[in-house]
């Protein structure tokens, strides 16, 4: 028997499970089981808090494909949220190994429980070659990527994973699923990417639509968003502060 939690950041749901305390085996073809929605518990992947030698917490975290992934901003906010509520720590500052280096979280705890958590996500990463992307200028700002009857123009970012953040119009009936698969394995992104599809409200505001790397289509991605706000700085769409809206707010009043 194994025990879990699931949880969600904006609707990017995980299924969580304590290392620590309990073997967990053969990770990636476990978090394509439990990430079936019809078969399985339901999720965009499995995320594992273990032990770490450098840091309070080490998270591994695997998309619904059973491939492994650097980095996730929503799954690393509710690891903060385990680790304080089911006792593992009683710190309100936290250090999370992952493989994109060390992040630190800060706790609002309420009576006894955490109600959000903030993230420093780090300096975002434009050098091509550490995206990775195969690119020649930096920062890359006007990659050209062709799939089916579409030519999109990037711009890339990492945010410890990678990240393709392209601009398009009619956003909320723009077809992610059938660019987004194709674009996510393109020959020009080593490692693959995360897609985000973007439409520019004003200097303050952003939609985004993403697609993520070895999951689809998620409700939110908070890498992606941080990436989306960094590429449309340096585009000069918008300024240094801005909003970004995901999807999740698309089925917000359906939810409340």
């Amino acid at each position: 028997m194994i025990k879990f939690t699931k949880m969600h950041g904006l609707g990017n749901d995980y299924v969580y499970m304590d290392a620590i305390h309990q073997t967990i085996e053969k990770e990636a073809d476990l978090a394509k089981f439990v990430s079936d929605r019809h078969f399985g518990i339901g999720a965009d992947g499995l995320i594992l808090i273990a032990k770490s030698e450098v840091a309070d917490f080490k998270m591994r975290m695997f998309n619904s494909d059973g491939s492994e992934a650097e980095m996730c901003g929503n799954g690393i906010r509710c690891v903060g949220k385990f680790v304080y509520d089911k006792g593992l720590t009683n710190k309100t500052k936290v250090s999370v190994e992952t493989l994109a280096g060390i992040k630190i979280l800060l706790l609002n705890v309420k009576q006894g429980k955490v109600e959000t958590v903030r993230v420093d996500m780090g300096e975002p990463i434009l050098a091509p070659e550490k995206i990775p992307v195969m690119a020649l200028e930096e920062p890359v700002k006007n990659l050209k990527v062709k799939a089916l009857d579409k030519e999109f123009n990037f711009t890339c970012v990492s945010m410890g994973n990678p990240h393709a953040v392209t601009q398009v119009q009619d956003l909320e009936n723009f077809e992610v699923e059938r660019y987004g698969k194709i674009l996510e394995t393109a020959s020009v992104f080593p490692n693959k990417t995360n897609v985000e599809f973007i439409e520019i409200q004003d200097k303050e505001h952003i939609k985004m639509r993403v697609w993520e790397r070895g999951s689809g289509e998620t409700l939110a991605c908070g890498t992606g968003a941080c990436a989306t706000a960094v590429a449309c700085c340096l585009k000069g769409f918008t300024n240094r502060q801005v909003f970004v809206q995901l999807l999740r707010w698309k089925f917000r009043d359906r939810m409340e």
